[in-house]
């Protein structure tokens, strides 16, 4: 399960209709099945499968109550060899929770878990997030064709009126015509429900700063697991500050309009992080989480990209932890290098098409020239430049051999590690933060990430965890880290490029 919107709905507030709907497509034989298991419904639905169209559920309530708390999503939708003792215990526990809530007030104890517990797509869990999310308004106000639409939804939330209209439609008037056979409504009701135009409200979600909220619960799931997270009343409060959020955003969008045309440029990311806490105060993943022509759903502060010149600082730094020193004399002409195990070498240019001859190395990384970079990779070597990179905070570099080109940024990393290396140069060469959850260490890699959760408690208030102070792990030399930020701090040193 992935959270979301949820709000606790008792049985008495939601509407007969929807709780009808429910029985007649999912479970009809609800309130008089001894043992909860809905044998015609798996005929019924299997059959419904072989056709190729929607004939309602085939686990009965109860079973599909107890799937959803006992097994996670993967679980859920795998598999396994695991698959065949899953349904015996599935079907064992469906009977138990049958015989321990008997009769009608039973029955409907489990269906009012039923009801709050099903994922109806688009963060809604339950059927008042449901209701606010399509329809945009209470539980208890909802038509009979709105509740019609959204009971199948629960069986299959990819489906739902905002991203499948059309089956979303289909399926609703398959629910009207079991209510009607099943004698929960007249012929003219299913009619006029069927008639009724619907208003869909439109995609999205209450949420502020979406995508550092989705990549703030996937930490804590690693730390607490999933029923903790989304079953245990957990209260969390964040590293974000909601000011630079919306300052970020602002920024994002105004810098994207004004090369929109020229760049061709749709999107962007950002990521801001207090250098002197490791913790992360604004992720921006996309320019809109609900705007599916740039995929704005996907983070692309955590999404591996090439990074371009901005990785060349690593190269510089290994270069400079092997006795190079700013003064080192470096070459800007052209030059052909070779490459193993490329057949072709390599030919790297300047982005201005000039060469500029002797320079110093403080000068080749200021002004970020690019032939001077590659011949400083080709002597320091790309598997160190890598070793130093991981050293610092990048994940995403695992291959056993990188070319030239490494140098220039060929190879992708992501935002938030370039923003989390930078940071332990402005710490004298060592990263804050707290330490890596539920991944074992991999040598020559950091053992700390940023900071975005300050604190956790339970329902009970109890401090589950709290980052009050960050921990520290030198992954450079400091004097490294000093003459790096110097030659990049230097206004003057760029000058001659810029």
């Amino acid at each position: 399960l992935k959270g979301g919107r949820r709000t606790w709905a008792p049985l008495s507030r939601i509407p007969a209709s929807l709780r009808n709907a429910i029985i007649a497509v999912e479970d009809k034989t609800f309130y008089t099945n001894p043992w909860g298991i809905n044998v015609e419904g798996i005929v019924r639905a299997a059959w419904g499968v072989l056709r190729g169209k929607y004939a309602g559920g085939g686990s009965s309530i109860p079973q599909q109550l107890i799937r959803n708390v006992i097994y996670t999503f993967d679980q859920r939708t795998d598999r396994d060899v695991l698959l065949l003792f899953r349904k015996v215990k599935e079907l064992v526990l469906t009977i138990e929770l049958t015989r321990r809530y008997p009769g009608v007030e039973g029955r409907n104890q489990i269906l009012e878990w039923y009801l709050n517990r099903t994922f109806y797509g688009h963060f809604a869990y339950g059927v008042e997030a449901a209701a606010q999310t399509y329809f945009n308004k209470r539980v208890a106000d909802l038509s009979l064709a709105e509740a019609a639409m959204l009971v199948p939804v629960g069986n299959a939330p990819g489906l739902n009126p905002i991203d499948e209209p059309e089956e979303a439609k289909q399926r609703q008037e398959v629910v009207l015509d079991q209510m009607y056979l099943q004698g929960y409504i007249t012929a003219e009701e299913a009619w006029a429900a069927k008639q009724e135009s619907l208003v869909i409200a439109p995609p999205g979600f209450d949420i502020t700063a979406p995508h550092f909220v989705l990549y703030t619960r996937e930490i804590l799931e690693q730390k607490f697991g999933s029923a903790a997270v989304y079953g245990g009343g957990l209260q969390v409060i964040t590293s974000i500050d909601l000011d630079v959020q919306a300052k970020a955003e602002e920024i994002a969008r105004q810098y994207v309009d004004s090369i929109r045309e020229e760049r061709n440029a749709h999107n962007a990311a950002v990521v801001v992080m207090d250098a002197k806490t490791s913790e992360i105060v604004a992720m921006v993943g996309s320019l809109d989480y609900h705007d599916k022509s740039i995929d704005g759903e996907y983070n692309m502060a955590i999404t591996p990209r090439q990074p371009g010149s901005s990785f060349k600082p690593f190269t510089y730094a290994t270069a400079l932890a092997q006795g190079y020193t700013p003064a080192t004399m470096l070459m800007d002409v052209r030059t052909s290098f070779p490459n193993p195990p490329d057949a072709a070498p390599y030919v790297p240019e300047n982005y201005s098409r000039n060469y500029h001859g002797p320079i110093l190395l403080r000068r080749a990384l200021a002004c970020s020239y690019n032939i001077p970079a590659v011949a400083m990779a080709y002597r320091v070597g790309t598997g160190n430049i890598a070793e130093t990179a991981r050293a610092m905070g990048i994940t995403t570099l695992n291959k056993a051999h990188y070319g030239l080109s490494l140098t220039l940024g060929g190879a992708e990393v992501t935002l938030l590690d370039m923003v989390y290396a930078f940071s332990a140069l402005d710490n004298q060469g060592t990263l804050l933060g707290e330490p890596v959850p539920s991944k074992p260490y991999r040598p020559g890699h950091r053992r700390l990430d940023p900071g975005s959760i300050l604190k956790v408690t339970d329902a009970r208030g109890k401090v589950l965890s709290q980052f009050s102070k960050p921990r520290r792990q030198e992954v450079i030399r400091s004097e490294v880290a000093f003459l790096i930020t110097n030659i990049l701090s230097d206004n003057r040193g760029r000058t001659p490029a810029f």
